[in-house]
């Protein structure tokens, strides 16, 4: 089976530059697959890329073994859920979704079924005749989240869709999209610089910096085995080990991750297990983070950060001894 989406050797370029430069990549059908990156990373550009608001200056892209480049828009079989949710403030709940089946000239009645049966894939049965300025955020979202499922798309583009929501409604709606992703079985391809948002719903992630992909990976892969020190600091936290650290501690001599939910902090003279390396240092900071607390000690050769059960006893000045197991030291090479 071709793969829902085939980047070969795509670049575009704004006058000096590139925007994208050089992506190769393979999303495969039915994938809830993220693009994660910094802004201007180059992702939002290949998210155009696929929906046809942008063509390649070099390369092939392919939609389900289909050659994209030079088709418009509303003929490739995608459909994209903006931020803003660009929705029509003059139009009810139920014209919005149903303005692309207009478009096509579907039937009024057929339409309007269409309609009806998208919102309650949304969860907003009923909601057909309000205004889309008589919902939340939350609601807006799906509404526009459901305009583009009614047209039954191959391919589902999604650009940042949760931004403008508040924390406790984007992470329920993060469950919502991947139980929605996981029912209806088609590719999703989820834009965002909210590395938990990535990690959270994706079955495989694409990190993005400057123009370039640097690892592709599940979520799993990614966090636990970054490749590079950008991949390192990108997703989640990391203490980066400079060769010269990481071969004072056992491990080897190239550019190392240690995560710092990986280290633990115990009171100087407590005993080290074995498989374990370990420093002594000062606390220097102590920041309470409700289930966690961030302690950064202070060692001989650099400060390192460990997450800590919320209740430590550790306070700054303490002198401590840190340690970690050695298999939580993850060789980068020499990968920038």
């Amino acid at each position: 089976m071709s793969p829902a989406v085939r980047f070969q050797n795509v670049s575009r370029r704004f006058g000096a530059i590139r925007a994208v430069d050089g992506v190769s990549l393979d999303i495969q059908p039915g994938e809830f697959f993220a693009l994660l990156g910094p802004s201007g990373s180059g992702k939002t550009t290949c998210l155009r890329l696929i929906a046809g608001f942008e063509q390649p200056d070099e390369g092939h892209i392919e939609i389900f073994g289909e050659t994209v480049e030079g088709v418009p828009p509303y003929r490739r079989n995608v459909n994209t859920v903006f931020q803003d949710y660009a929705l029509f403030p003059h139009m009810t709940v139920g014209e919005n979704v149903a303005y692309g089946l207009m478009i096509k000239g579907v039937g009024k009645a057929e339409r309007e079924t269409k309609a009806r049966d998208a919102l309650a894939m949304v969860k907003l049965a009923g909601y057909e005749g309000r205004r889309t300025a008589q919902l939340s955020g939350g609601q807006r979202q799906r509404v526009a989240l459901a305009r583009a499922l009614v047209n039954g798309p191959k391919v589902l583009l999604l650009d940042e869709p949760l931004g403008a929501l508040d924390l406790k409604l984007r992470e329920q709606m993060q469950e919502e999209l991947k139980s929605l992703q996981t029912s209806l079985g088609i590719t999703f391809v989820f834009v965002t610089h909210d590395q938990g948002e990535a990690l959270s719903m994706a079955n495989r992630v694409a990190i993005f910096s400057e123009g370039k992909i640097v690892q592709v990976g599940t979520p799993a892969d990614v966090y636990e085995r970054p490749t590079s020190r950008f991949v390192a600091d990108f997703v989640g936290s990391s203490n980066v080990l400079s060769p010269e650290v990481a071969a004072s501690h056992g491990g080897s001599a190239t550019w190392t991750s240690l995560r710092p939910e990986r280290i633990e902090v115990v009171a100087t003279g407590a005993g080290v297990p074995t498989g374990y390396a370990s420093a002594r240092g000062k606390v220097s900071v102590v920041s309470y983070q409700g289930a966690v607390t961030r302690i950064t000690v202070v060692t001989d050769k650099l400060p390192l950060v460990a997450s800590v059960p919320a209740t430590t006893p550790f306070n700054k000045g303490d002198e401590v001894t840190i340690a970690w197991p050695m298999a939580a030291m993850v060789s980068m090479g020499d990968a920038a």
